[in-house]
């Protein structure tokens, strides 16, 4: 029988059975590859947080989606890992020094998990986060109140459930780019979520992204990616201007 010769390491891939994490994606993408917990052990989890830290010690490492027995054996076993557990997330490591501001929007209390997983995810990736709450448009005052809050920021996400109405307001309001996250919280109509999903698709807003349902983890991302590049070039043409 044919022996087939073990295969060589592949460079920036770390194998460990039941993943290979991509340690080179730091040096791609200026973003360490993060650990999605739905369907991993607490001791994978803390395995893959673990090993990532290892191979980025000058960067923060992210979990997301954490059990709350993923949340305690973390806690347990990297007592410097930080974790949340609202928005179900874990880091190690310190975040980097932030550049631009990513204002991360909420209409009510029910979606702060959703929230909390975007705010994270873009201190994690590298900006500062203005956290506003509950600003629903049941309240339209509410979100007046904030309007040069929100103007300020470099991206603004914006995270609703119900009808999901609340990115198109405020999208109206400022020209900061936006990204909308619909998520699950509403009554039977909304269809987990769909309702809100379909309702920011369809925004007479212009300007306004979406992102899958619950998503905070993908527009953190988004976000972050988009305030770093605004503010090189602000501070770059202030230096112009002088």
């Amino acid at each position: 029988m044919t022996q087939v010769p073990d295969l060589d390491p592949q460079p920036g891939i770390h194998d460990l059975g039941y993943a290979r994490l991509d340690t080179d994606r730091l040096h791609r993408t200026g973003d360490a590859e993060v650990v999605y917990g739905a369907g991993k052990t607490p001791a994978q989890v803390v395995e893959l947080l673990r090993t990532l830290h290892a191979a980025h010690p000058d960067h923060a490492v992210l979990a997301t989606r954490l059990t709350p027995e993923s949340q305690a054996l973390v806690a347990a076993e990297l007592p410097d890992a930080v974790v949340d557990e609202i928005g179900r997330t874990a880091v190690l490591g310190e975040p980097p020094v932030a550049r631009g501001t990513v204002a991360v929007v909420s209409a009510g209390t029910s979606d702060a998990p959703v929230a909390a997983e975007a705010a994270t995810t873009a201190r994690v990736f590298g900006t500062g986060v203005d956290l506003i709450t509950d600003v629903g448009v049941a309240g339209l005052h509410r979100v007046m109140g904030v309007r040069d809050r929100l103007d300020a920021a470099d991206c603004l996400i914006v995270v609703a459930g119900m009808e999901g109405a609340l990115p198109s307001v405020v999208g109206g309001l400022v020209g900061v780019p936006l990204v909308a996250v619909p998520t699950s919280v509403g009554y039977g109509a909304s269809f987990g979520g769909v309702a809100a999903l379909l309702a920011m698709l369809n925004s007479c807003a212009p300007g306004v992204t979406v992102v899958n349902i619950d998503n905070g983890f993908g527009a953190g991302v988004f976000a972050a990616r988009v305030a770093r590049r605004a503010a090189p070039r602000v501070e770059t043409q202030a230096r112009t201007d002088r």
